[in-house]
C-alpha cells in the first residue's frame, strides 16, 4: 500500500487559513445583518426570518430570479454547442491552431467593464455599428428603448464573450482523446455522428462539466456588462438578481433585505455547484473505468 506524503500541505497552509478568515468574517456579517433592521442613528432591531420572507415574497426578486434563471439556461444552451462546435472546427496540432486559440482567447481578457462600454458604443443609436447594419435591412435597432433588443444585445454579449472558455476547454477534452477510439470506431463502421455521440461527447463530458459549472456561476451573478450597457432596462428586462442586490443595498441602504438576498443568492449557487460537483465526480469514475489497460 503506497502510503501518501501530505506535508506540501503546510506550505499552502497560510494562504488557507488567510482566505479562509476573509472568507468567513464578511459570511458571518451577511449572517447577522440578516436577522436584523439596521435604521439611521437607532439602534439594531432583532427580527428573526423576516428579512427572508420580505424577499421571498417581493415581486421585484421574483421576476429577477425568473428572469436570471432563464438567462443562465440560454447561455448554457448557445455556449455549450457553440462552442463545441468551433473547437471540433479548429485546426489540430499546427500554428493556425494555436495562433487560431490566441485569437479566440482574446475577450476572455478584456474586463466586464470594458466589455460593457465596448458594446455600449456598437450599439448607440447615433454612432454605433450595429444600429447601422440593422438599418441596412429596415429594421430601427434600439437598445435603450426596445426590450427585445436590450435582452438579445444581453445574451449576444456574454456569447461573445464567454464562448472561447468553453472552445478551450473543449480542445484540450479532444486533443487528450486518444486516436485508438476513433480508429476503432471507424474500423466498426460507425458513422461520424455516432462517432461523436459515443466516442468524442463521451470523453468530453468531464471538461464541459466543469465549463457548465463556471459558466452558470458567471452567468448567474452578471451585472457589471448588464449595468454598463442597458441599466437594466428598460423597464425591468435585463435587472437580474445582482442588480436587485446593488440597488437595495447602495442605492436603498436596506441591510436587512440585502443581506438576506445575497444568502438566498449565496444558497442557490452552492446547491447548484453542489449538484455539479456529484456529475463531475461521478463522470470522472465513469471515465476511469471506461480506459481500456
Amino acid at each position: 500500500m503506497k502510503i501518501r506524503d501530505n506535508k506540501a500541505w503546510f506550505f499552502v497552509l497560510p494562504a488557507l487559513i488567510v482566505m479562509a478568515v476573509n472568507a468567513f468574517i464578511p459570511f458571518i456579517t451577511v449572517i447577522n445583518f440578516s436577522i436584523i433592521d439596521v435604521f439611521m442613528n437607532l439602534p439594531a432591531v432583532s427580527v428573526g426570518m423576516e428579512n427572508f420572507y420580505t424577499v421571498i415574497n417581493d415581486d421585484l426578486f421574483r421576476g429577477a430570479f425568473v428572469r436570471q434563471v432563464g438567462f443562465s439556461l440560454l447561455i448554457l444552451l448557445i455556449q455549450v454547442p457553440l462552442g463545441i462546435a468551433i473547437a471540433l472546427a479548429l485546426p489540430k496540432k499546427s500554428i493556425w491552431a494555436t495562433l487560431s486559440l490566441i485569437g479566440l482567447g482574446l475577450p476572455l481578457l478584456i474586463p466586464f467593464n470594458i466589455v460593457g462600454i465596448i458594446w455600449r458604443v456598437f450599439t448607440r443609436a447615433d454612432l454605433g455599428a450595429v444600429p447601422a447594419l440593422f438599418s441596412v435591412f429596415g429594421y430601427q435597432y434600439d437598445v435603450a428603448q426596445n426590450a427585445v433588443d436590450a435582452y438579445w444585445t444581453v445574451v449576444v454579449m456574454d456569447v461573445w464573450h464567454w464562448t472561447p472558455l468553453i472552445v478551450l476547454l473543449a480542445y484540450a477534452g479532444l486533443s487528450a482523446i486518444p486516436d485508438a477510439y476513433y480508429q476503432a470506431a471507424e474500423i466498426d463502421g460507425a458513422s461520424r455522428w455516432r462517432t461523436f455521440l459515443f466516442v468524442t461527447l463521451p470523453r468530453l463530458r468531464s471538461v464541459l462539466t466543469i465549463g457548465i459549472l463556471l459558466r452558470f456561476m458567471d452567468s448567474f451573478r452578471i451585472y457589471t456588462e448588464v449595468f454598463l450597457l442597458t441599466g437594466g432596462g428598460p423597464g425591468s428586462t435585463t435587472t437580474f438578481l445582482s442588480d436587485v442586490l446593488v440597488r437595495k443595498a447602495v442605492i436603498s441602504f436596506d441591510i436587512g433585505y440585502s443581506a438576506a438576498l445575497s444568502l438566498i443568492y449565496f444558497f442557490v449557487i452552492l446547491v447548484v455547484s453542489y449538484v455539479f460537483f456529484l456529475v463531475l465526480t461521478s463522470v470522472g469514475t465513469n471515465d476511469d473505468e471506461a480506459v481500456p489497460e
